[in-house]
C-alpha cells in the first residue's frame, strides 16, 4: 500500500495507536525501521571494507541508530557509535538498544562537549569513516538545533562524507522541509512508513538526497486512512 505524506502530528498518532491499540511493542517497529536502513546500505556495497560512524541522539532516533549498528556488525562491517548523551541519560527503547550493543562488543563511546571546538573534533572523528548513519534527531523536532547537536550536524555537512539520515536529516522541519538552524545534509534518507510532509517543499531535496521508504510492520488497519491517491 502507497502511503501519502504525512505531517509530525500523525506520525506520532499512529505510533501512538499501534501500542495502545494493537498492542505492538514499539521495539517491534524500531527493530523493523533499522533493520531496512541497514539493507539499504548493504546494497549500496557496504560491507566488511567498510567503516560506519553512527550518530545517535538520546530519544527513539537514536534507538534506531543502535539497530542499524547491531545488523551491520552482523554483517562484518566495522561499526562505531557515538552517542550524544550519557549512558544513565538514554530512556526507553533507546537505553535498550544501547544495553544489547554493550553485551555484545560493539564499540559505543559518549560525546561530551569541549565548548568551542567542538565541531573540529567531531571532523576528525568523521574523517575516518567511510559512510555516516545519522540518527540524532527524529520527526519531533520543532525548535532550533543549538549546542552539541548543532557542532555535530556542522561537523557531519563539512566532512563531504555520504551520509544515511534515519526519518528524516537531523535538523529538518517535517513539516515545512525547511532547516531549523543547521540541518543534515544526507545522500539518502530511510524515511520510515511514509514520506513526510516537508520533503516535498522547495530546497528540502538538499537535505534529504534520495528518499526511500522503510515499511516497519505497522498494520494494514491503520495505515487505509491515509492511503495515497492513485490519482495524485
Amino acid at each position: 500500500m502507497a502511503i501519502r505524506p504525512l505531517t509530525r502530528e500523525e506520525v506520532r498518532s499512529l505510533d501512538a495507536r499501534a501500542v495502545q491499540e494493537l498492542g505492538l511493542p514499539t521495539l517491534v517497529l524500531m527493530e523493523n525501521a533499522g533493520r531496512g536502513a541497514a539493507a539499504w546500505l548493504r546494497d549500496q556495497g557496504v560491507g566488511p571494507a567498510t567503516r560506519v560512524l553512527i550518530v545517535c541522539g538520546p530519544g527513539n532516533n537514536g534507538g534506531d541508530g543502535g539497530v542499524v549498528a547491531r545488523h551491520l556488525d552482523a554483517g562484518g562491517v566495522s561499526v562505531r557509535v557515538v552517542w550524544f548523551a550519557q549512558a544513565g541519560q538514554l530512556r526507553g527503547d533507546a537505553a535498550v538498544q544501547h544495553d544489547v550493543l554493550a553485551r555484545s562488543g560493539i564499540e559505543q563511546t559518549y560525546w561530551e562537549s569541549s565548548g568551542s571546538d567542538d565541531a573540529d573534533r567531531l571532523g576528525t572523528l568523521i574523517a575516518e569513516a567511510d559512510w555516516v548513519v545519522d540518527a540524532l534527531l527524529g520527526t519531533g523536532l520543532t525548535r532550533p538545533v543549538e549546542g552539541i547537536l548543532y557542532a555535530a550536524i556542522t561537523a557531519i555537512n563539512r566532512s563531504g562524507k555520504p551520509v544515511l539520515a534515519l526519518d528524516l536529516p537531523s535538523g529538518l522541519d517535517a513539516d515545512r522541509g525547511q532547516a531549523l538552524g543547521e540541518a543534515v545534509r544526507a545522500r539518502a534518507t530511510a524515511t520510515f512508513v511514509a514520506p513526510k510532509l516537508g520533503f516535498s517543499a522547495p530546497g528540502a531535496i538538499d537535505f534529504t538526497g534520495e528518499v526511500f521508504v522503510v515499511a516497519i510492520g505497522v498494520p494494514r488497519c491503520l495505515l487505509e486512512p491515509f492511503e495515497a491517491d492513485p490519482r495524485t
